[in-house]
Formats: structure tokens, C-alpha cells, sequence
């Protein structure tokens, strides 16, 4: 079993920064491709950025140029740069985690984070 904890949301003003952390633990072998998510309310998850396991990312054109995923294998947690944050980034951001669990991939979540930005 694996366990993604979000850290680092809160309330900030629009222009301000954030920096989330997703920790994982239990016993993993491999952490493969990991993503964070948001979810607005009345709005469908959508992703954000992501990382491989080599360290290729991917962002949501919304948030190119102002967020930055990064990830520290050695510590298994992944972390969210967010800076200039505008009010339409309120949302809860979530850790998704591809992680290899005895012989099988298993897609792992963690509880959410909420980030709120005021204008």
C-alpha cells in the first residue's frame, strides 16, 4: 500500500505563490509518472502538470510559465512551484502517483490540498 500526502495549500492574494509537496510512502519500489491535479467546484479534475520517471514534464497551457513540478526521488516526494497565482487557480490540487508495489503498477491519490486565491 501507498500514501500520498499533500502539503502546502492556503490562502493566498493573487500574485502570490504557493509551493506544494506530495509525500509518498510505504513500501515502494518505483515511483513511475506522477501529476498533480486540480478540481474546482462544479468543474471536472483536470491535470496540471506532471513528471516521468526521467524527469520530463508536461503543464496545462493554463499554468505554462508560472508553475513548476519538480520531483526528489530520493526523499519519494514530487513538489508544485506555484507562482503569480490568479483567482482562477482556486481549486483542490491533488497528487497522483504511479507507484510499483511488489510485482504490479498501482495509480495512487492523495487527500487534496486546497488553494484559494483572492482577488
Amino acid at each position: 500500500q501507498v500514501q500520498l500526502v499533500e502539503s502546502g495549500g492556503g490562502l493566498v492574494q493573487a500574485g502570490g505563490s504557493l509551493r506544494l509537496s506530495c509525500a509518498a510512502s510505504g513500501s515502494i519500489l518505483i515511483i513511475g509518472r506522477v501529476g498533480w491535479y486540480r478540481q474546482a467546484p462544479g468543474k471536472q479534475r483536470e491535470l496540471v502538470a506532471s513528471i516521468g520517471s526521467g524527469g520530463i514534464t508536461n503543464y496545462a497551457d493554463s499554468v505554462k510559465g508560472r508553475f513548476t513540478i519538480s520531483r526528489d526521488n530520493a526523499k519519494n516526494t514530487v513538489y508544485l512551484q506555484m507562482d503569480s497565482l490568479k483567482p482562477e487557480d482556486t481549486a483542490v490540487y491533488y497528487c497522483n502517483a504511479a507507484a510499483l508495489v511488489s510485482s504490479r503498477f498501482t495509480d495512487y491519490w492523495g487527500q487534496g490540498t486546497q488553494v484559494t486565491v483572492s482577488s
